[in-house]
């Protein structure tokens, strides 16, 4: 019992963990030169291959039907994250760093909050604290976005960042102009917001689709194709783009191809089904503290003023929006809601009355106002 509550929790902080360990090995496979576009189709092709089997195995008698409005979903949500998100996320992250990248994402709650909303799948009421403070907070989060992207301010040297002069560091900090750190900006959000749609289009497809391993692998196939299409349009004529070699960007697209896109959709839909998709996305945060000390460490990247400034506004942001949502669940899973009680000369109570008539046992449902009026009490009278 104690485990089926946690579990959620637990599947959500491996995800964080899963996609900051991805983003410092991407950052340094980038650095090197790995290829951004057959990075995403590579890593959705290994993904497909290794959860298939399991759909084959363990979702063989309890899959749906696949309708055409679920292929096309699935289509969709292969366009959205394995395509559009990794390709524009790591062009950006080429023009900014693994941090700023990785803050950015945090973004993405707000992002997923709000079309949650739009869809009816979050609600919302303007007259209710929290629900002033989950859309607050979605307004602070894109604020926080915003002061990031624009603003750069001194550096903030870390102890263990002074003096580096290692090769890694001289690669992840070349100057970058203005245009370029704008422009990467541009794409990492624009990536972001497609990733806040595939996990809205992932908890619909799931009502319909409630098969996770199946519509994992069946997304990541779909990512593969697509994102082959992309690449051979993008490196026409570049066949060296393809080839595959044994080094970091080998082992950046196997990592990201089993622990971020097969156990990562596939626990995402785990956790969307009991907690919604606000939920997954919650946790952010965490793997952004992650990645800044990690970022440190192996690829030496420093910190400025204007992204630590916008980090803390995103965080202030996101605790109202996970505030709120905590509270909606709370309300929920009481027994009732004082808000939503009628004024008690508005009440009615249910009420069988029980009557023979003609030898037969007659049964009559009737409403009770309270206070009663005269018609209820002359259908209570038989009258």
């Amino acid at each position: 019992m104690m485990f089926e509550t946690l579990r959620p929790y637990l599947y959500v902080i491996f995800l964080q963990f899963g996609n900051a360990g991805l983003v410092i090995i991407a950052k340094a496979a980038l650095n090197h030169g790995m290829n951004h576009y057959t990075f995403a189709t590579y890593r959705n092709l290994i993904a497909t291959l290794v959860i298939a089997p399991f759909a084959l195995v363990f979702e063989r008698k309890g899959r749906p039907k696949l309708t055409v409005s679920i292929f096309l979903k699935i289509m969709l949500l292969g366009f959205l994250e394995p395509v559009v998100d990794q390709n524009l996320y790591y062009a950006g992250m080429k023009y900014t760093t693994a941090t700023f990248a990785v803050a950015m994402t945090n973004i993405i709650p707000a992002m997923t909050f709000l079309m949650a909303w739009i869809c009816r799948m979050e609600k919302v009421n303007i007259k209710k604290l929290h629900s002033i403070g989950k859309i607050v907070g979605t307004l602070v989060t894109v604020g926080g976005a915003m002061i990031m992207t624009v603003v750069v301010g001194p550096t903030i040297g870390l102890p263990w960042t002074k003096g580096s002069t290692s090769a890694h560091q001289q690669q992840s900090t070349t100057h970058v102009s203005p245009e370029d750190n704008i422009k990467g900006s541009m794409f990492v959000i624009i990536g972001c917001l497609s990733w806040s749609c595939f996990y809205i289009i992932q908890a619909i497809t799931l009502k319909t689709y409630p098969a996770e391993l199946s519509l994992t692998a069946l997304v990541c196939a779909a990512g593969t194709l697509q994102g082959s299409i992309v690449t051979v349009i993008a490196e026409k004529g570049n066949n060296e783009a393809w080839r595959l070699h044994w080094d970091a960007g080998l082992m950046t697209m196997v990592y990201g191809g089993v622990i971020c896109s097969g156990l990562g959709y596939y626990l995402s839909g785990i956790i969307m089904k009991a907690k919604g998709p606000v939920f997954v996305t919650a946790f952010s945060p965490l793997s952004m503290v992650i990645v800044v000390v990690l970022g440190s460490f192996v690829l030496a990247e420093k910190l400025n003023l204007g992204r630590v400034l916008g980090a803390v506004v995103i965080v202030i942001g996101l605790y109202l929006v996970i505030w709120g949502k905590s509270k909606d669940e709370s309300q929920s899973t009481s027994k009732c809601d004082p808000d939503d009680v009628p004024p008690l000369d508005h009440q009615q109570i249910p009420m069988t009355v029980s009557s023979t008539r003609f030898g037969k046992q007659d049964n009559d449902s009737v409403l009770i106002a309270i206070p009663p009026t005269d018609e209820t009490v002359k259908k209570i009278n038989c009258k």
